[in-house]
């Protein structure tokens, strides 16, 4: 059996912040303002739902 090189992918994907709470207090999304589905204690950027699609959107690789 013949070992197949691994590609390196040319686009990385974006981890999501761990930290999704089933309760109040939310953090604010940092783009809108709007409550997001992840506690006020969650390290890092944290975006609404909204707002974590179109970025995604915006940084899909394309071809």
């Amino acid at each position: 059996m013949e070992q197949q090189e691994v590609t390196p992918s040319y686009c990385a994907a974006p981890a999501a912040p761990a930290g999704r709470v089933a309760g109040p207090p939310y953090a604010d999304c940092v783009e809108c303002g709007r409550p997001t589905e992840y506690g006020v204690a969650t390290p890092g950027i944290v975006l609404c739902p909204v707002c974590e699609w179109q970025e995604a959107q915006r940084t899909a690789c394309s071809g």
